[in-house]
């Protein structure tokens, strides 16, 4: 059996974890650090970074912010936006990022997948992708925080990235992002049975039957949120109790 993981995520703008619904009404959360601490110690398998203003105000990466949080979380850290070079990615990964998620990067320049997964492993190089429904057991991949429909088929994308060397695909639901209605279970499960790499579903966490569902019916490896966890509205550590009633194998240690 699949150990799965339970994964927080900060979206940070303007130094502060923040949170909307369907990429939109973002609003002030919490300190950064102060969170990443709280997660790490209520048993966080890993922990996402995502700086969502990098890419659309084409500014660089908060580093030292990075680099500040990376000395104090001994589980992998992922980082994400503002990836524009594998210059970008070396500079994550000297301020202790452990994984980089590229997602509007590699829209433009799919090449930045290969070329990073050839000078760092597949292991360190997620792809991931904002999509949207636009049909029956169809979904669109969405560029400029969501903003923009590429045309471009998702099922499609996710292999194309296979292809390049990602070693991780994140699926980010625009449709159930903040709404707290569960993960798009169809989603993931097309994206898990058209591609051979561990899926990181994200968007729609609002109980803890959804993580169930996204784990098990979804056949994801892992589960990021956000909401309810900044928000206190479920414990990482009391979703993997739950999780492990319903025998679902979740990892036991913590840091």
């Amino acid at each position: 059996m699949t150990t799965k993981r339970i994964i927080p995520c900060m979206d940070v703008d303007n130094r502060k974890v923040v949170k909307g619904k369907k990429f939109l009404d973002v609003q002030e959360v919490a300190d950064p650090l102060t969170l990443a601490k709280k997660y790490v110690a209520d048993g966080a398998d890993e922990l996402v970074f995502y700086d969502i203003s990098a890419s659309t105000s084409n500014r660089a990466m908060f580093l030292d912010l990075i680099e500040e949080i990376a000395k104090e979380v001994p589980i992998p850290f992922i980082v994400g936006g503002g990836i524009r070079t594998i210059a970008d990615i070396e500079k994550i990964f000297a301020a202790g990022g452990n994984k980089v998620s590229i997602n509007s990067a590699a829209l433009t320049n799919p090449e930045l997948i290969e070329q990073a997964a050839t000078q760092f492993g597949s292991e360190r190089i997620m792809l991931s992708m904002d999509v949207r429904r636009s049909g029956l057991g169809k979904w669109s991949v969405y560029a400029k925080g969501g903003m923009k429909d590429t045309g471009m088929a998702a099922i499609e994308w996710a292999k194309r990235g296979e292809q390049l060397g990602a070693g991780e695909l994140v699926v980010n639901s625009i449709d159930e992002d903040g709404v707290k209605e569960g993960y798009d279970i169809e989603l993931n499960k097309a994206m898990a049975e058209a591609v051979s790499l561990p899926i990181v579903a994200s968007g729609g966490a609002g109980k803890m039957k959804d993580f169930f569902n996204v784990l098990t019916e979804g056949q994801a490896d892992a589960a990021l949120a956000a909401s309810v966890f900044h928000f206190e509205e479920i414990s990482v550590d009391e979703l993997k109790t739950y999780l492990r009633q319903q025998n679902v194998s979740v990892r036991n240690e913590r840091p």
